[in-house]
């Protein structure tokens, strides 16, 4: 898994504020995140800078960040096709990379 050195979440002080901890998982990961962070941004600090294949094992990830692309598309609570950069971060979310497209399993 790639990942630049570049990527961390900034530290809370005067000028910059958290929403509460929260607790996620991330491919069976236990994760530290926080109220309105988005998967994707909790991805990408966490390294995981691919969030799906395609169906012939192309790596994705952010791509546009603002729900046009689809390349962030991750599963979320068993829902496949789940846009990473359009989904906020709660409180005991189960999320998994995904691999090529996935009909909904719901």
């Amino acid at each position: 898994m790639f990942m630049s050195e570049h990527a961390f979440r900034l530290e809370a002080n005067s000028e910059i504020k958290r929403g509460a901890s929260i607790e996620i998982s991330i491919n069976g990961e236990k994760i530290k995140a926080h109220e309105g962070e988005s998967v994707a941004a909790v991805m990408m600090v966490e390294g995981y800078g691919a969030m799906r294949t395609t169906l012939v094992g192309d790596k994705r990830g952010i791509f546009c960040g603002m729900g046009v692309c689809f390349d962030c598309l991750v599963v979320v609570n068993k829902t496949p096709n789940t846009r990473a950069c359009m989904t906020w971060a709660e409180e005991g979310m189960v999320i998994s990379t995904q691999n090529g497209f996935m009909p909904d399993v719901n």
